[in-house]
Order: C-alpha cells, then sequence, then structure tokens
C-alpha cells in the first residue's frame, strides 16, 4: 500500500506523517540459513538447522520484541504514563513518538508457521524495509539458528488499507479521481483526531 499525493495531496501527506501513524506489513521468513543483507536473495553466509524450532518458542520471542519496544514507544512518546492525559490517550490508542525516533514495533505475531517457513504481521512506526529484514535475522539468531526474509508487503499505511490501493489496471484518471474522493473524509478524521 504505497501512498501518493496529489496537488493538495502532497500537503496532506505530511501532515499524515507528522501524526506518526501505524503501519502494518506481513513478512515472510525462512529458517535455515542467514545472508549479507538479510534477504532470500543475498549472498549466502551460513546454513544452520532449525528442527528445534517451535511455533511456541517462536511466539516467545515475538512477545519478548513486542515488550521491549512498548517501551520504547512509552520513552518516545514524551508522556508521563502517570497522568490522565496518558490514559485517555492510551484508550484512544494514540500513544506515539512525538517526534523523529528509531523504528519501533507496536504488535508482532505469526500468522504462519510451516518450518522452514514462516510469516509474521508486523505493525510499526518509522521501519524500513532493511529493518524489518533484520528483525527476521535477529529472530533467527534468538532461537539458536538463522533466518532470512523472503517477503515484505505493506498492508496498511495509517488510514490506507489493501482496500484503498488501485491495481495497476486501475491507474486512469477516472479510477485516481475516485480514490481520491472516496479517502478524503477518512484522511480529514485522522488529522483532526491526531494533531486536533
Amino acid at each position: 500500500v504505497p501512498v501518493l499525493g496529489i496537488g493538495h495531496g502532497n500537503k496532506l501527506l505530511t501532515d499524515l506523517y507528522n501524526c506518526h501513524l501505524t503501519r502494518v506489513y506481513t513478512v515472510g521468513g525462512l529458517f535455515g540459513k542467514a545472508t549479507d543483507d538479510f534477504s532470500d536473495t543475498g549472498k549466502l553466509v551460513e546454513k544452520t538447522t532449525f528442527d528445534h524450532i517451535t511455533r511456541e518458542k517462536l511466539e516467545r520471542i515475538l512477545a519478548v520484541i513486542q515488550g521491549t519496544n512498548h517501551k520504547a514507544l512509552l520513552l518516545y512518546s514524551n508522556i508521563d504514563m502517570k497522568t490522565q492525559e496518558a490514559y485517555e490517550l492510551a484508550v484512544k490508542g494514540l500513544i506515539r513518538p512525538m517526534g523523529k525516533s528509531p523504528p519501533i514495533i507496536t504488535g508482532i505475531r505469526c500468522l504462519q508457521f510451516a518450518p522452514p517457513e514462516f510469516q509474521l504481521e508486523v505493525h510499526c512506526l518509522h521501519e524500513t524495509q532493511q529493518y524489518l529484514r533484520k528483525i527476521v535475522h535477529e529472530i533467527g539468531l534468538e532461537l539458536k539458528s538463522s533466518a532470512v526474509c523472503t517477503q515484505v508487503r505493506r498492508t496498511r499505511d495509517g488510514v490506507f488499507t489493501l482496500d484503498d490501493a488501485l491495481l495497476r489496471t486501475q491507474w486512469n484518471l477516472q479510477s485516481i479521481q475516485k480514490a481520491i474522493w472516496d479517502c478524503q473524509l477518512k484522511v480529514k478524521r485522522e488529522l483532526e483526531k491526531t494533531l486536533g
């Protein structure tokens, strides 16, 4: 789900970026090998066994990653957690970094586990594709094995989902105008909710 702006929409893209909205990815992984760039197409560096890895062990590692990142999210949000404001923001799901922060994972779970392959759903802020690949690599290391990333697919970018995306065959003036029209209200609501 890549988000593009046209005309006045370019300013709105900046406003949406300043909202620090969560992006959601489907990330595929493959246990048993490591490469120089953490992807399955990189130069092979190492092969390892993975028979000892279970879904339960993987989910434990994911819980640790999520817990560690949750602490970072609270740190970069610059909010006193003992206040009423913090409680109200948490209830609304609006605790976000107030400025630039390192990549933060707000949620991570296993969608599929069929060793050596696995698939994760990752909710994050300020991430890069390289960061997501490195997470897969680190998961492999934590499980006393290795892993490479086989796929990174963005399924949500803030308020935009796959339902809002246009297929390549729909890249024409009429479809683009309709997509802009359909998304205007949800963009306006998000900006009002987050930026006030």
